[in-house]
């Protein structure tokens, strides 16, 4: 009875995930690779994920602030103290903060337009979607949906913000703070839409730093 509603939850994230590994290990040029996952992990968004989530932010114009927030917490340490280089953010488990985009994408209109809309439009959908609306339950209970949005659980809480950090790689210190804010805002609004609004602002603004101020390496 479940299979439907993992499905619409999971699937969206476990996808962009795997066309992006797939991408990596053919070695197919991200010029192609990022059409082909904006394109299917939007379809998935629409035709299985859509039924599960509303776009209805109870608190939009907060969820902006928060967004705006975090932005400025993830590129702060950089501004002031510029220490991501440190053994702890750069190893063989992080890697490096430095992008992997040839020179040649960093001016392909086509490209960037890929890149920015999925930051913006998909990758808050399908990773709200996946940590806040579906891990955070699944941890408190396996039949999820008897579990509400936004109940505190601070195994789950604080489980779902350390993996959420990890997936930033040399920005994991960052990533926590991101993950702990949007986790606080999910128990705050019981709202998945108020999270994903303040997850694609944030990406937003990162995204318009990133091609005005030439920070690449924040697209790892």
């Amino acid at each position: 009875m479940l299979r439907r509603p993992t499905l619409a939850y999971v699937a969206p994230f476990v996808a962009y995930v795997a066309i992006m590994a797939l991408g990596r290990e053919s070695g197919w040029s991200p010029q192609i690779v990022f059409p082909i996952r904006f394109l299917i992990v939007a379809g998935l968004l629409v035709w299985v994920s859509r039924p599960f989530f509303s776009l209805r932010a109870s608190q939009p114009w907060a969820s902006v602030v928060l967004g705006i927030a975090v932005f400025l917490v993830w590129i702060a340490p950089d501004l002031l103290f510029g220490y991501r280089h440190h053994w702890i953010f750069e190893n063989a488990v992080t890697g490096a903060a430095a992008s992997s985009l040839a020179p040649a994408l960093r001016h392909n209109v086509l490209f960037l337009t890929f890149r920015v809309a999925s930051a913006v439009l998909l990758v808050p959908v399908r990773e709200e979607l996946f940590w806040r609306g579906w891990l955070m339950r699944w941890l408190v209970e396996v039949d999820f949906l008897k579990v509400p949005l936004g109940a505190f659980s601070p195994a789950s809480f604080w489980l779902v913000a350390i993996l959420f950090a990890s997936e930033h790689g040399p920005y994991w210190e960052v990533g926590l703070a991101a993950g702990i804010a949007y986790n606080w805002w999910m128990v705050r609004t019981r709202n998945l839409a108020d999270c994903m609004v303040a997850h694609a602002v944030t990406n937003a603004c990162l995204s318009a730093y990133v091609l005005i101020a030439g920070e690449w390496q924040y697209w790892l």
